[in-house]
């Protein structure tokens, strides 16, 4: 085992719905696995320089396994086509501890909206308030029946009472009306959202025309944003300890640049969502491209993701 890392295998791998499978990981010695709270990923190193970041979706209470939701992306950038094309029952891993970007709050009452693949850490959370006995609703949409992953689960869970499907095309094509749902709630709720940059788009839209309290809103992309690059331009990053200077061209990210010059900094989902390379900045203007940080947090310019984002001003200094 690397340092740090968990060795698992792959105990059962199950296909969920079209294009998802559901990978059921157990420790490689027996033991108990680290304890995690809904929300939690963990990163799959699925081959070597391949690490992906995957929500846990089983019953935060169960030490003997973690499950992860995986979908077949058309445009994937190599993880998900690893685990979808080589990774079977009795596969070995290394993965993370998990770790909690996306923690439930102490709310009276909670909604749960699900885009997609998006169901994963939000499934986590229906079964951590329903063990609770906690007052909470979870909506989930999908393009269609055979794409919802997680069904028959849901159906037979304690919370299949307050579980809504949606979906866009078949025979039950039915869409979530949001902005009605939103009117219906109690101010108290808090509201959890997760999915596709469209569907995280459509429930800001829908909250910030009602007025929705910021600090009551949740949520987690489980991909990266595409940016707009067109007016992109060079510019220099400044190490501060060793005073070494390197320009960014144009489509290259820092962290490939400083990966190259052999400046070792930290990265995982090398897409701005996961907050890995987190790196301080000490003097110029980022331009932030991330999910990870808030936007009081990019506000501040103190701080940004290397593994994506870039300058608004013709040098930064970091705190590398």
């Amino acid at each position: 085992m690397s340092a740090g890392l968990l060795s698992v295998r792959v105990n059962r791998r199950t296909r969920e719905a079209d294009d998802i499978c559901s990978y059921e990981l157990v420790s490689e010695d027996g033991s108990e696995l680290p304890p995690f709270a809904a929300g939690a990923h963990i990163d799959v190193h699925v081959a070597p320089g391949l690490v992906r970041q995957y929500s846990l979706c089983n019953p935060p209470h169960e030490r003997h396994r973690y499950v992860i939701g995986v979908l077949r992306d058309p445009v994937s950038r190599g993880g998900s086509r690893a685990m979808h094309d080589g990774i079977a029952a009795g596969a070995r891993l290394q993965i993370s501890a998990p770790r909690n970007l996306f923690a439930l709050a102490d709310a009276p009452r909670s909604l749960l909206l699900a885009g997609g693949i998006g169901v994963t850490p939000i499934l986590a959370m229906a079964e951590a308030l329903s063990a609770q006995g906690a007052q909470f609703e979870l909506h989930y949409c999908a393009r269609a029946p055979e794409r919802m992953a997680f069904r028959d689960r849901i159906a037979a869970s304690p919370f299949a009472a307050v579980s809504h499907l949606y979906f866009d095309t078949g025979e039950s094509a039915r869409k979530l009306d949001l902005p009605a749902l939103l009117a219906s709630l109690d101010r108290s709720t808090h509201i959890y959202f997760c999915g596709p940059a469209g569907f995280i788009d459509h429930v800001k839209a829908a909250a910030a025309q009602q007025q929705w309290p910021a600090n009551q809103l949740h949520l987690e992309y489980f991909g990266a944003v595409v940016v707009e690059s067109t007016g992109d331009q060079p510019f220099d990053v400044e190490l501060k300890f060793s005073g070494a200077v390197y320009t960014i061209p144009v489509g290259v990210t820092v962290m490939k640049v400083l990966q190259d010059a052999g400046v070792f900094v930290p990265a995982s989902c090398e897409q701005g969502v996961c907050g890995t390379c987190l790196t301080r900045v000490l003097e110029g203007v980022p331009d932030h491209r991330d999910q990870y940080l808030t936007e009081e947090e990019q506000a501040a310019n103190d701080q940004f993701t290397p593994c994506c984002s870039r300058s608004k001003t013709p040098r930064l200094l970091l705190d590398l």
